[in-house]
């Protein structure tokens, strides 16, 4: 029988024994027979920024059952700041009872110089002190009470010898930490709501029956995709130049989302490395199929072709009012982050591919002999040049021209989607607040409210934060005396927990909104007739 969701309380007991049972089936993808994961203590290796995409489920089958809440929470209770996020994150004195549960104690981890993201005790103290559990789960519930919005929802591990744990699903929030505690993942991904618990897929007749019903739709931009245009660094590496691409492509895509599309519930993340991903988190968002996913995806995608493709951007004309304003968006980064910071075109033979964009031969020729004279000429030079060359050009186009130097800012600028993650209902993505194994920093939200803002070489780092923790002492005024302060709250960590709780509340009031005004309707209806 497929699992319901009982209270919390009838589960705690019944999670000891589900990792005995749960290995039985192939959700293990590993390199080597894992018998037992609770014995795994290898260290986790290196990881990339790359997300996991799921093989396709089925496309039939019985729709997820409503559960009943037994009792209603009000909106207001639900971030009170005198409740808990875990039993580890207060400053008041406790007395720590023994116990064999597999999370660990609960004792603070010295941090010294030699202490790393990948040592197993940081790690554990970060899940067990800093990681915020409980406004996970009502992002991912939309409600404060248990629901199979969170309990059919798939989460993935990746664990600290390389094997990637499927189709793990989770009643609570609480349930979740512990099975982390106990199997101490690099890092784990979020999958889609399944029609029934994921656990129990192989107890169905009818394999159909288990199937993707729900997912935000997500976006992620990595900065390798456009290592051909950043001249600052490459690959794995980033700066704060190269950022600015992932600060322009956010502007782009997050303002076409609520403009064109009216999503209003858009969460940033920063993936710990060298990008960003993007949840669209609306009800309508989440219950789109493959096919208003590709379209969405296709909508905004404008660069095309490989690295040898002569020319990325070949739009209509007239442009798209979503072209035009991405334009009016982008072109002050063009003069100042491309032309100026980049210098794409500084060298003699990078010059030649911006030749290659124009489409008048007589005004080429001009150029390549005046750049040829004057080595060394600046990017923002050689833009001026263009226009002041063409001045004097006999027979050229100037709506060609005008259209090509279009063509030319929106191939340097415009968001580099992966849109693979972002056409398919039940592609994974990695879990907002995880540490990324090789950098060590937090995948912390992005205020879009002050995007230019953000730093990613500045974004926290697991061993900064518990060291933080240590050094932190309580206010002389006062105030503090007799309230409970949790761990993140005395870290950096705290505008960002701060940041996604106002998102979640937001979240969850307007689902109640639309759940209030529909029981309303019904009533009204039911009353004419």
């Amino acid at each position: 029988m497929p699992h319901s969701i009982p209270s919390e309380e009838a589960l705690i007991q019944s999670q000891e024994n589900m990792a005995d049972t749960e290995e039985n089936g192939n959700d293990f993808h590993i390199s080597q027979e894992v018998e037992d994961t609770s014995a795994i203590t290898q260290a986790a290796p290196e990881l990339n920024d790359e997300d996991i995409t799921m093989a396709d489920a089925g496309v039939q089958g019985e729709a997820i059952p409503q559960l009943t809440a037994k009792s209603e929470v009000k909106l207001e209770d639900l971030f009170a700041d005198s409740e808990s996020d875990d039993e580890f994150s207060s400053t008041k004195a406790k007395v720590e009872k023994a116990s064999n549960s597999p999370e660990g104690p609960a004792s603070p981890v010295h941090i010294g110089p030699t202490s790393q993201a990948s040592d197993p005790e940081v790690m554990r103290s970060f899940y067990q002190r800093l990681f915020p559990w409980r406004q996970l789960f009502q992002w991912l519930n939309h409600s404060p009470t248990p629901s199979t919005d969170f309990g059919h929802r798939e989460f993935a591990f990746t664990l600290p010898n390389d094997a990637y744990l499927r189709y793990q699903a989770f009643p609570t929030s609480d349930l979740l930490r512990k099975d982390v505690l106990r199997l101490m993942p690099s890092r784990f991904e979020i999958g889609p709501v399944y029609s029934t618990n994921p656990r129990d897929r192989k107890t169905l007749r009818k394999s159909s029956a288990f199937r993707p019903i729900a997912k935000e739709l997500c976006f992620d931009i990595d900065l390798t995709d456009y290592d051909e245009i950043r001249t600052c660094c490459d690959k794995a590496n980033i700066c704060n130049k190269c950022w600015q691409f992932i600060t322009m492509a956010i502007k782009v895509v997050d303002v076409a989302l609520r403009d064109d599309f009216g999503f209003k519930h858009i969460m940033w993340v920063y993936s710990g490395r060298r990008g960003a991903h993007a949840w669209v988190c609306d009800k309508k968002a989440r219950q789109m199929d493959d096919q208003k996913r590709r379209a969405i995806a296709g909508y905004l995608e404008l660069i095309r072709g490989g690295a040898q493709s002569a020319k990325k951007v070949n739009v209509k004309r007239p442009l798209h009012p979503h072209v035009l304003r991405s334009l009016d968006i982008l072109k002050g980064h063009f003069q100042n982050d491309i032309l100026h910071d980049q210098d794409p075109w500084e060298e003699d033979d990078k010059f030649e591919r911006l030749l290659q964009l124009l489409p008048d031969r007589t005004l080429n020729e001009s150029l390549r002999k005046k750049w040829s004279s004057s080595p060394g000429r600046s990017s923002t030079s050689k833009w001026a040049d263009i226009d002041a060359l063409a001045k004097t050009t006999k027979g050229l186009d100037p709506k060609s021209l005008l259209e090509a130097k279009q063509d030319i800012v929106l191939e340097y600028t415009y968001p580099r989607l992966d849109i693979e993650v972002s056409k398919h209902l039940n592609h994974l993505l990695k879990s907002p607040f995880v540490v990324h194994p090789g950098t060590g920093r937090v995948c912390v939200p992005i205020d879009t409210r002050r995007v230019g803002d953000f730093d990613p070489l500045a974004a926290p780092t697991v061993t900064e934060l518990l060291g933080e923790i240590d050094q932190w002492n309580p206010p002389e005024d006062g105030e503090m005396q007799g309230k409970s302060i949790q761990d993140w709250e005395k870290t950096s960590l705290k505008p960002f927990v701060d940041y996604f709780r106002s998102f979640v509340a937001a979240l969850i009031k307007d689902e109640n909104e639309v759940k209030v005004k529909r029981e309303r309707e019904r009533d009204t209806d039911a009353m004419a007739f």
